[in-house]
């Protein structure tokens, strides 16, 4: 893959703004100098936004200020015009009724951020979960030079001895006070272990994951996923990336000369060969439908099948992200990947060159985090995609983080009509249900929930944990946190709110399930579904007005990324019409 800069010098979209005498000029100018700007700031350099979701009600961003300053220090060096605009920052730990509900708006946001303002290229700073696909899908609907640089993960967590994995370890000692192997007191103490720096989860949960997929559809410099956020090398990733997106902006190398389908192959390869997070499915699919590449399910399955789980991270193995870094981190994974004839090694980055010339010579300092491809954690650790006539738009698990002996089950569905349903009835000791069954949970996708909450991984009965049992067969069209494990099936498409085969499931029906087969199946004749079909009369309660309203109506199934219909394709950063 090749590509030519563009020509330089040469007059830049901020000009419209900035440049010449007349009278909008200096009104924008005369404004902006009121920051104490001097005059050769507006002289025709590359003004650069720096898109910070920095918020303390996001934790894991609370510390981008001090990263967006040292983004500045590099695009001053080069010879830019940083400037800061805080911009929508969808939070996984406090947002309500879930922070995918607000992923699009906050897209939107971004999106309408850079078009309406004087920006020749953008660095996004990001890291909780949402805030990284959002900010590429608005950035990627601009098509402006664009690169990322996210916050990174915490430092890891020990609790009496034993690393404490954030999320992960919430659901492990969650279980076992349920069980009645650890007191409440406990898990109160364990608490203070769990989130003990600045960053964004230390597994393998979401946000390192979709750092791992931006480094990976080559969006950020080489090693930016790994690097903890307290490490100074992360404030040096910081001002190298500010560096960077003057000159990119210079050559004119655009999201779209990036994201190519090869690139989105590679990811998926890369989600198999880390343990990633099944949210990195839903985030991708819409990224793609947002530069128009032609990107389904199937190619999920397609790439991901046959990629071995390399990396020995929480949820699926036993480190975390700092160790990762300390191994060499994603480079070593890429590089790995690519020597095993599984990745598009000309695939272009915001480098400028190709994946390949950015890891052909790092080095695996540590074959326990990064396992050796003859002794992988998981064999087949890509998403396995599974269809039938219960998921005919398909459904997604994760291998790398299920029970191999429930990788091929048939049990009796035991049925929750929605999240209240599962919570009124899931610690009753006349539940009747047991290890075999399959629990099944509805009304939790995209329209459903609304938003599609993170809530597949049930939570197992008291009854049956209290016999050591620790994972049963979990279906919903909900998602579950990257951090989360377990046989669970998630992102049942058509949703149950919007009359998939999902909705009419009932207590007792049989459930088998084949991952190899990448089969989910009712067990029911076709008539009998036909005529529950026929019965079904979709959720009363919408919502009148606002955001809720707009997301309702709009908002497309798990199996194309979820995205509002309207905002699918990249429709540039035209500048508008001066009002003044």
């Amino acid at each position: 893959m090749t590509f030519k800069p563009a020509q330089w010098p040469r007059k830049l979209r901020s000009q419209e703004w900035f440049g010449g005498n007349g009278r909008d000029q200096i009104y924008h100018r005369g404004w902006m100098k009121n920051q104490g700007l001097p005059h050769h700031m507006f002289d025709g350099r590359p003004v650069i936004g720096i898109l910070n979701t920095w918020s303390e009600l996001t934790p894991c961003n609370a510390h981008l200020r001090d990263l967006a300053e040292k983004v500045k220090y590099g695009v001053y060096e080069a010879g830019g015009f940083p400037v800061e605009v805080p911009v929508f920052s969808a939070s996984e730990s406090a947002f309500r009724p879930t922070a995918m509900m607000f992923r699009n708006l906050a897209a939107l946001a971004v999106e309408e951020a850079i078009r309406g303002q004087p920006m020749d290229g953008c660095v996004l700073l990001v890291g909780c979960d949402k805030t990284t696909p959002s900010l590429l899908m608005g950035a990627a609907s601009c098509d402006l030079p664009t690169i990322m640089v996210s916050g990174g993960p915490m430092l890891n967590g020990y609790f009496r001895g034993e690393r404490v994995g954030s999320g992960t370890h919430l659901w492990k000692f969650s279980e076992a006070v349920k069980a009645g192997e650890m007191t409440q007191a406990e898990f109160a103490q364990a608490e203070a272990s769990m989130s003990r720096s600045p960053g964004s989860c230390n597994t393998m949960g979401t946000a390192s994951t979709m750092a791992s997929m931006m480094e990976s559809l080559g969006m950020t410099l080489s090693g930016n996923a790994a690097i903890p956020a307290v490490d100074s090398r992360r404030r040096v990733m910081a001002h190298m990336t500010g560096m960077r997106i003057v000159q990119m902006v210079k050559d004119d190398l655009k999201p779209s000369d990036i994201l190519k389908k090869e690139n989105f192959e590679n990811a998926i390869r890369t989600n198999g060969a880390i343990g990633g997070s099944t949210n990195a499915v839903i985030h991708l699919l819409a990224i793609a439908g947002r530069v128009g590449i032609d990107l389904t399910l199937d190619d999920w399955d397609r790439c991901g099948r046959e990629v071995s789980t390399i990396v020995n991270l929480m949820p699926s193995g036993k480190y975390l992200m700092e160790e990762f870094f300390y191994a060499g981190g994603l480079p070593v994974v890429i590089k790995r990947l690519a020597e095993a004839g599984l990745l598009h090694k000309d695939a272009m980055t915001v480098s400028g060159g190709s994946i390949w010339d950015e890891v052909k010579d790092v080095v695996n300092y540590n074959e326990d985090v990064i396992l050796p491809a003859d002794r992988p954690l998981t064999a087949h650790g890509g998403i396995a995609v599974l269809k039938g006539n219960l998921a005919p738009k398909g459904a997604v698990l994760k291998p790398s983080a299920a029970s191999p002996h429930l990788m091929k089950h048939r049990g009796r569905a035991v049925v929750f009509e929605d999240i209240d349903d599962y919570k009124a009835k899931i610690n009753d000791e006349n539940l009747d249900i047991d290890e075999n069954c399959v629990m099944v949970m509805k009304n939790c996708g995209p329209k459903g929930y609304p938003g599609m909450a993170e809530v597949g991984n049930m939570g197992l009965p008291p009854k049956v944990l209290r016999k050591g049992i620790t994972d049963m067969v979990r279906i919903s069209d909900a998602r579950m946190s990257g951090t989360a494990y377990g046989t669970v099936v998630l992102h049942t498409s058509p949703e149950a709110a919007a009359g998939g085969p999902l909705a009419v499931v009932r207590n007792g029906d049989m459930i088998e399930l084949d991952v190899e087969a990448r089969r989910i199946h009712l067990d029911i004749s076709d008539a009998e579904l036909q005529a529950r079909l026929a019965e079904w009369k979709p959720l009363p309660d919408q919502p009148e007005s606002g955001y809720a309203w707009l997301h309702q109506n709009h908002v497309m199934g798990a199996d194309t990324g979820a995205d509002l219909d309207f905002l699918k394709g990249c429709r540039g950063a035209p500048v508008g019409k001066d009002s003044h």
